[in-house]
């Protein structure tokens, strides 16, 4: 009987080593399974496979960031421009003999054409930095082709195309982080906080210091540099004269210059903004609506564009001592805000720990291993995509103003402006057949 007893045991033992040895080399695409939308889970334990779509400047920090995590390879990457995708795979290449975390580096295709990428069953999620008038007709691709997607800020270039890439998000259930990273930041989750929490009292003004709206295309041609697809470059866009500032040589480490343009970005109202004014929703808790009013600047009543949301506070686009920072005043005390900066009025309440039982945001202390997390978890990540898509709007309806140079009445439910069918149609633009998307 006790060398029975023995020898079952020693079966039982076997048999569970075996089960779990068998258990632990299962591929994770059978283990994980597939979820009723067709998208896998994740385990918290998995490398998660990434494809880039633009690797200039933006591009190549982004790649710096994601694998900084060590939880995410990069498969594939896409890019038009030749050198900058040499430079991106060297980047990419150079983290890994620096990580050894990230495991063995193994070549990463490129590919000219994104589609490509988007047709890869190993890709995950896709990051796509590209300059503005590409983001949502790509992002829409890669909702369809079953990725999650982390889209550069601002989200896009037009109303209509950022609510385009809030509606396939959700047909195709895809999580979608926008690349507004100061929401991971301290400084700025603390002064969301002391806002919401009504440490300076009522919110009488805010003001934020971002640089200029857009100007329209006017550069002089010059001879495209070899390497450069400048077709596919402007992908969606009627065509225009190449011209170094929209896409630097790899010779100048600089943002390039097409954020300036209307056809390709908002300016520094975008740009910036899509940052700055992006705080101030959050603060005010609207990152499911905006204002309700946009007025022009006039040289009278109102010297700087000035936004007014329904319950009467306002916001100015307007410079104060700070560059690209926000200065909320209100009735019993003063935030003033900018990266890496916080500075109050009482000044105790820059350290002020907000109590447990208090109002809270959304924390996230890293925006791309939250990215990660919500997508094992299937969750909306701490900048989702309509919240992406609602600070620009308030962007996007503020060049709108500009451009016009009258005050204009908003309804951020219908997401359209009120009797003024010139305003109503710089919502959305044109677009041309091979790569446009519906809006």
């Amino acid at each position: 009987m006790k060398q029975e007893n023995s020898i079952n045991r020693r079966d039982f033992v076997e048999k569970a080593a075996t089960s779990l040895a068998g258990f632990m080399i299962v591929p994770r695409f059978v283990l994980g399974g597939k979820k009723p939308d067709g998208s896998r889970y994740l385990a918290p334990s998995d490398i998660i496979s990434l494809g880039f779509i633009g690797t200039g400047k933006q591009g190549k920090g982004l790649i710096n960031s994601f694998l900084g995590t060590n939880e995410a390879r990069i498969v594939a990457i896409s890019e038009v421009y030749k050198a900058k995708a040499q430079l991106a795979l060297e980047r990419i290449k150079a983290n890994y003999e620096k990580n050894t975390q990230l495991g063995t580096y193994s070549e990463v295709p490129v590919y000219n054409d994104f589609r490509e990428l988007l047709a890869r069953k190993d890709v995950d999620a896709v990051v796509i930095a590209t300059p503005d008038h590409w983001h949502a007709a790509m992002a829409v691709r890669a909702a369809e082709a079953g990725k999650d997607i982390y889209c550069e800020k601002p989200l896009a270039l037009t109303v209509k195309e950022g609510r385009a890439m809030v509606d396939a998000a959700r047909k195709y259930n895809r999580v979608f982080q926008t690349g507004s990273m100061q929401r991971s930041w301290p400084e700025f989750r603390q002064a969301a906080e002391l806002v919401r929490n009504g440490y300076i009292g009522d919110i009488k003004s805010i003001k934020v210091n971002v640089g200029p709206p857009p100007t329209p295309y006017d550069l002089p041609a010059e001879p495209i540099p070899e390497g450069l697809d400048w077709s596919a470059w402007l992908g969606p866009n009627a065509p225009v004269a190449f011209n170094s500032e929209l896409a630097p040589p790899i010779s100048k480490d600089v943002f390039p210059n097409w954020r300036n343009y209307r056809e390709f970005g908002g300016g520094m109202v975008t740009d910036w903004g899509a940052h700055m004014f992006d705080i101030v929703q959050w603060a005010l808790d609207m990152d499911n609506s905006g204002p309700v009013e946009v007025i022009a600047p006039d040289g009278k009543e109102h010297p700087f564009l000035t936004y007014r949301y329904e319950n009467g506070i306002t916001m100015t686009h307007e410079k104060w001592d700070w560059n690209n920072a926000i200065l909320f005043t209100g009735s019993e005390g003063e935030i003033r805000i900018q990266r890496k900066k916080i500075e109050t009025t009482p000044a105790s309440l820059a350290t002020k720990v907000i109590g447990e039982n208090e109002k809270h945001v959304y924390k996230s202390e890293n925006h791309y291993k939250d990215f990660f997390d919500a997508m094992r978890k299937r969750s909306k990540p701490i900048c989702d995509v309509e919240v992406g898509h609602r600070t620009a709007s308030v962007c996007n309806i503020g060049n709108i103003a500009y451009r016009l140079k009258r005050p204009l009445q908003w309804n951020p439910k219908k997401e359209s402006f009120k009797n003024d069918k010139e305003a109503n149609e710089l919502l959305g633009r044109s677009m041309n057949d091979v790569w446009g998307i519906k809006i």
